[in-house]
């Protein structure tokens, strides 16, 4: 059966970029998988991932191009490994219930879909995040 992961954009950072600090908990947790495990990227994660590879503060000397960060990206759709999941049926509703507590923070708009989007789609959510990994049943907290 095979098994669907659903990371965060700072796990998918780790994964890839071989510089980040949490690379070998990352990697050390990738190559835990089963081989029937498929991991997913959402709209928001891969344009994350690209916003972060792309942008000098978080990359330095490494940071990437357009056309790089589609070169880094394209390896894990095009071998299986990957794929981009469409929004879930409920998202909209699962989201909405998570984001009306009247709070003031634009992480919470993120942190509402992510949660939303894994609970919808029925997906284990792995990440970094504390906070966000206490929002979804069944998440996974790496690090």
């Amino acid at each position: 059966m095979k098994s669907l992961i659903f990371p965060d954009v700072n796990v998918w950072l780790a994964l890839i970029y071989e510089q980040h600090v949490h690379n070998p908990i990352a990697a050390e947790w990738y190559e835990s998988l089963q081989s029937s495990t498929t991991l997913v990227f959402c709209r928001h994660t891969q344009l994350g991932l690209f916003r972060l590879l792309s942008t000098e503060i978080v990359m330095k000397q490494d940071v990437l191009k357009q056309k790089e960060c589609w070169q880094v990206y394209d390896p894990w759709i095009e071998s299986g490994l990957a794929f981009v999941a469409q929004d879930p049926p409920g998202l909209e509703s699962e989201m909405r219930g998570r984001s009306t507590e009247g709070l003031v923070s634009p992480k919470i708009w993120a942190d509402a879909y992510l949660a939303a989007f894994a609970e919808a789609g029925k997906l284990t959510l792995v990440t970094m995040d504390r906070a966000l990994a206490a929002k979804v049943k069944g998440a996974v907290l790496l690090g």
